[in-house]
């Protein structure tokens, strides 16, 4: 059987997708029993030089001459734009066309609609490739844990921001160092707020979290702190007591009956014993605590051509086999609950607090006073020689709450020659 192929959009992810499904025809064919074939491809720029693969199907401005050609029976769509991706995915599905897609963006913002969409026309919508590039998070979380209870996702699910602190604590680079290289090396855009300001991580852990949990959270359901605040100092306090900083996107359980999810970006110390301290520059990986296995990651690049598309090649050989089975149509994620968002009280993980001190007779007290008036004890603490009148005081501390931590930055914000130069959760 002949399945064809239309693609909305032919840059990285697309060609890489054209490249493997001619390279790899007649292994896909064996394992599928279908040929997939690309029919067409739509692009906005037809000037655009593109190579690496043959082209042998025409290439076109018109979202028409794949909407409207029977011939094609899965649209892949890999723009990357929002509104019009929308607009393109909608009509196909309402075409009866089924859908491949790489859009995070577009999944987390209205996803549910679409997957609604396509249920009623008996078509699929895949999105495997929207989050962790090459790693298959998606799929095994929809497979393989469906007898088992997740307490918690997390990991590291932006390789831009990810190869920036990598940079930081393996080559002593700054900040703004760190992210020209990124820049130079193609891993992050001339614009990067949406990676180091989370933003790219908080969409994918919409998509983990409805996976994981079977909850609809949107971005204002989230706690997002990016990396830019990130200091080298900061960096090398964290080495000193035994932890690398990672940005993380962590979805759990919390309450004392496990009754509500908590949902979070932001940099946190990771251990350097932990598996996660390992991970460096673009690499992703993800971590699934369910109650019977317990703790297992998936790690592999989180961006890139082959990577994403070898998982766009997976939604489509899942497609193909739905079509050899006359079993299309089922929601990628069917998995649906209702659990209360998290309250500050229950947001508990031991802390890294950084605390600028004007060297002062007296100014120690008050910060010794600050943390007991929050209810917060220490497991560490470091006090670094004044510099230019000022002392840094790093504080670890027992598990506490963001509760008890908003007390501190109550206090702070009345409190003469005492600042919060930084603050972290240490991962466990």
């Amino acid at each position: 059987m002949d399945i064809g192929i239309g693609l909305f959009g032919l840059g990285t992810v697309g060609s890489g997708v054209v490249k493997i499904l001619q390279e790899n025809a007649e292994q896909i064919t064996k394992r599928t029993g279908s040929r997939l074939i690309v029919k067409h491809a739509v692009v906005y720029n037809l000037a655009k030089e593109r190579t690496g693969f043959v082209k042998n199907f025409p290439i076109t401005n018109q979202a028409t001459d794949i909407l409207d050609n029977p011939d094609i029976q899965i649209v892949v769509e890999v723009m990357g734009t929002l509104d019009q991706a929308y607009d393109i995915i909608k009509r196909s599905l309402n075409a009866k066309k089924h859908v491949v897609t790489a859009n995070k963006d577009l999944i987390a913002s209205r996803g549910q609609e679409l997957v609604s969409i396509a249920e009623k026309n008996g078509v699929d919508l895949f999105f495997e490739a929207a989050v962790a590039g090459g790693v298959p998070i998606l799929r095994t979380l929809s497979t393989s844990f469906t007898a088992d209870e997740i307490s918690r996702v997390a990991g590291i699910i932006n390789g831009t921001s990810n190869f920036i602190l990598t940079q930081m604590a393996s080559n002593n680079l700054s900040y703004a160092n760190a992210l020209k290289l990124a820049q130079d090396k193609g891993f992050a855009e001339s614009d990067p707020t949406n990676d180091v300001e989370g933003f790219d991580a908080a969409y994918k852990l919409i998509i983990l979290s409805n996976f994981a949990f079977g909850v609809q959270p949107v971005l204002g359901d989230l706690a997002i702190t990016g990396i830019a605040n990130v200091t080298d100092a900061d960096i090398t306090d964290a080495h000193a007591f035994g932890y690398v900083i990672k940005l993380l996107g962590v979805a759990q359980r919390v309450g004392s009956t496990k009754e509500a999810i908590s949902i979070e970006v932001s940099p946190q110390l990771v251990p350097l014993t932990h598996p996660l301290a390992t991970v460096h520059n673009e690499n992703n990986a993800v971590l699934v605590n369910g109650e019977s296995v317990g703790e297992v990651m998936l790690y592999g690049p989180g961006a890139g051509e082959m990577p994403t598309a070898n998982s766009v090649l997976s939604d489509l050989t899942n497609v193909a086999t739905d079509l050899a089975l006359n079993t299309p149509g089922h929601p990628f994620n069917s998995f649906n609950q209702d659990l209360d968002l998290a309250k500050p009280s229950q947001r508990i993980a031991r802390r890294f607090i950084v605390v600028e001190v004007d060297d002062t007779p007296g100014a120690m007290y008050s910060v010794t006073g600050m943390f007991a008036a929050a209810k917060m004890s220490f497991t560490d603490l470091k006090q670094t020689p004044a510099a230019n009148g000022t002392a840094r005081l790093i504080a670890l501390t027992h598990p506490a709450s963001d509760a008890q931590l908003n007390v501190i930055h109550t206090t702070l914000r009345n409190a003469d020659g005492i600042n919060l130069a930084a603050e972290y959760k240490i991962f466990s």
